[in-house]
């Protein structure tokens, strides 16, 4: 019996043997199987397309207020048969004796409305726009109660659209700082492990200098040196650079050790016979094979960036208002009668913790999916 040969039409078979598979196929074939990861990167890709459509999926610009309604309280999201999904209007009163603001239920009803014209903004100020993700069934111009989801703080801003907006800065902080710790981890690292000798010596010196150096007070340190007339976008910048400088150093450690145990291999002293230059050597045959590894330690690395940049603007040295990020919305929170007072000021907080988490273990995914040949 003659065996048929291949063809077009022939219907491939879908391969599953892991001899034949390619390094990066085993990656995603073991990343599959690590289900709190594949959660983790949906979860931080939802994340990311809400920062990157902030002003859709707001129902308000960060800087709208309305301060008849300053502190008010998360509105219960409810849902009926005549009213559909709808939150109960909320009546401000002030107490005679504490002059604390407290809130009580009204019968009037604010449905939820999704795709609806609201305030007018412009998509990553470009594109003119007033269609929002959801909001109030009344439209912006048009009087009736707001719609306060998360709350609201002590200039009646909306803590939901501000959140949202701030995911913007918290979360792009973390991507950036992470580009400019991957240059230089991997250039420093590289240089360090395939030259050794005494360049070798003096790099890793340097390194355990910075990594002596108490983390938190540093960072106090270099921010209390920016100037506090620079303008948003340089504060923003002058953070993300801190923030990498004090970073690079456990990269660069990974790298180089890795570049130790790979420059004597056949493959890297054979371009070295062929008349290969070393960056090439380096960043073309030593680099590419620890790919994986150092997707990795980037991935473990931004959740200290965030973190980093929360810090810094909790403690007023980072970002100023007007800009928003998660850590200048928990200014307000510095005094602990605001939080007895007003606990949903510390809404962001959970937002922070779930990134967080989600960095983490998506870092333990990839971790686990970069030696594919590993046994459990």
């Amino acid at each position: 019996m003659t065996e048929q040969p291949l063809t077009s039409s022939t219907p491939r078979q879908k391969v599953t043997d892991p001899s034949v598979l390619s390094p990066w196929q085993l990656m995603r074939r073991r990343f599959a199987k690590h289900r709190l990861a594949v959660v983790a990167l949906h979860l931080l890709a939802a994340l990311y397309l809400v920062a990157l459509f902030a002003e859709f999926f707001a129902p308000h610009t960060p800087d709208w207020r309305d301060l008849d309604y300053a502190w008010c309280p998360p509105q219960t999201v409810r849902w009926s048969i005549a009213d559909g999904l709808h939150v109960r209007a909320l009546q401000r009163h002030v107490d005679p004796i504490s002059l604390n603001n407290y809130y009580v239920e009204t019968g009037e009803r604010v449905r939820l409305r999704l795709l609806y014209r609201g305030e007018p903004y412009r998509l990553w100020g470009l594109l003119p726009s007033e269609l929002h993700a959801f909001g109030p069934a009344h439209s912006a111009g048009e009087n009736g109660p707001p719609l306060y989801l998360m709350g609201a703080d002590k200039y009646g801003r909306d803590i939901l659209s501000r959140a949202i907006y701030g995911s913007r800065i918290s979360l792009s902080i973390g991507l950036i700082s992470i580009a400019i710790t991957f240059l230089l981890g991997v250039s420093i690292g590289g240089i360090s492990g395939y030259v050794g000798g005494k360049t070798d010596e003096l790099i890793q010196r340097a390194i355990e200098i910075i990594n002596s150096f108490p983390q938190l007070p540093l960072w106090l340190a270099l921010a209390a040196i920016m100037p506090a007339d620079w303008p948003v976008l340089q504060v923003y910048f002058a953070i993300t650079i801190v923030l990498s400088l004090l970073g690079w150093t456990g990269l660069a450690r990974v790298v180089r050790g890795r570049i130790l145990s790979l420059r004597e291999e056949d493959y890297a002293v054979a371009a070295r016979l062929l008349g290969a230059s070393h960056l090439r050597i380096l960043f073309r045959h030593l680099l590419p094979g620890f790919t994986s590894h150092i997707i990795v330690v980037l991935t473990l690395s931004v959740p200290a960036m965030i973190l980093g940049e929360t810090a810094l603007s909790f403690l007023g040295l980072g970002l100023r208002p007007p800009i928003v990020s998660w850590g200048v919305m928990l200014q307000d929170c510095l005094q602990l009668q605001v939080i007895a007072n007003y606990p949903w000021l510390l809404l962001p907080v959970p937002l922070i913790v779930l990134t967080v988490l989600a960095y983490n273990f998506l870092g333990d995914g990839l971790r686990d999916a970069a030696d594919p040949f590993a046994s459990r």
